[in-house]
């Protein structure tokens, strides 16, 4: 018998652009109800959630910074509160300030910090507890980088926070595994969104085994795997999606 996913819901951070949305519209595809992130894109996040909710889609929409404990918290919990656990977490948002590491300032280095690494727990720390009241396992899916699995020049601060995202997956992943949630983070490689746009894409391509630069859709395709039931024996891992670039 197929379950029926409209019954599980799916928070989404960074749902307003590029592969937060890509992820959305994969996820509504499958079925999923989605909760949409964002911290500005109110509009974006309305247009999305129209164009999901036209195609049967349930959705609600929460804005706040996800850099901001206090906001995220309250955000988080009056959510649940109102409509219940999330069976699935996908922590996308994040943000680069990138430069050489001798000319980089100390706003640059916190901003990022902040935004893509402390956001894990801002995040996840007050969706965990219901998620395992419920009973009814669950997923977790952060996204890193290959910055973050490999390093990159210009981007100390990016690479990191996302190599923290790696090891704080993996150990969460264990702690959670009695309680069938499973914990898995997924590493981009060069992905078309507007945070490479004004770089040198035609040379950027050529680093790339696969001789293409990757698509928002190409992650969606893979977090929608591991949010299925299809993947519930993977727990712990990283999922490179670049092209054979590592």
């Amino acid at each position: 018998m197929q379950t029926d996913l409209s019954s599980r819901w799916c928070l989404v951070t960074g749902a307003s652009r590029g592969i937060g949305a890509a992820i959305a519209r994969k996820l509504a595809a499958d079925g999923y109800s989605l909760v949409l992130h964002a911290r500005k894109g109110k509009e974006a996040c309305e247009a999305l959630a129209a164009e999901l909710e036209s195609q049967g889609t349930q959705t609600r929409i929460l804005l706040f910074d996800i850099s901001d404990r206090e906001a995220a918290k309250q955000a988080l919990e009056a959510d649940m509160a109102a409509h219940g656990a999330y069976y699935g977490v996908i922590c996308n948002a994040g943000i680069t300030s990138d430069a050489p590491f001798p000319a980089m300032n100390g706003e640059q280095w916190d901003a990022v910090l902040r935004t893509d690494l402390d956001s894990f727990y801002n995040v996840l720390s007050p969706c965990i507890m219901p998620m395992i009241q419920k009973r009814r396992g669950g997923r977790i899916i952060t996204i890193s980088s290959v910055s973050g699995v490999a390093g990159n020049r210009g981007q100390v601060n990016y690479s990191a926070a996302k190599a923290g995202i790696i090891g704080a997956t993996k150990a969460l992943a264990l702690e959670l595994a009695k309680r069938k949630i499973t914990v898995n983070c997924i590493a981009p490689g060069i992905i078309q969104t507007d945070m490479i746009d004004g770089l040198p894409l035609e040379e950027m391509q050529k680093m790339v085994p696969l001789r293409r630069l990757g698509t928002a859709e190409d992650i969606a395709a893979t977090a929608a795997f591991l949010m299925s039931d299809g993947a519930s024996y993977i727990t712990r891992q990283v999922i490179n999606v670049n092209g054979g670039m590592i």
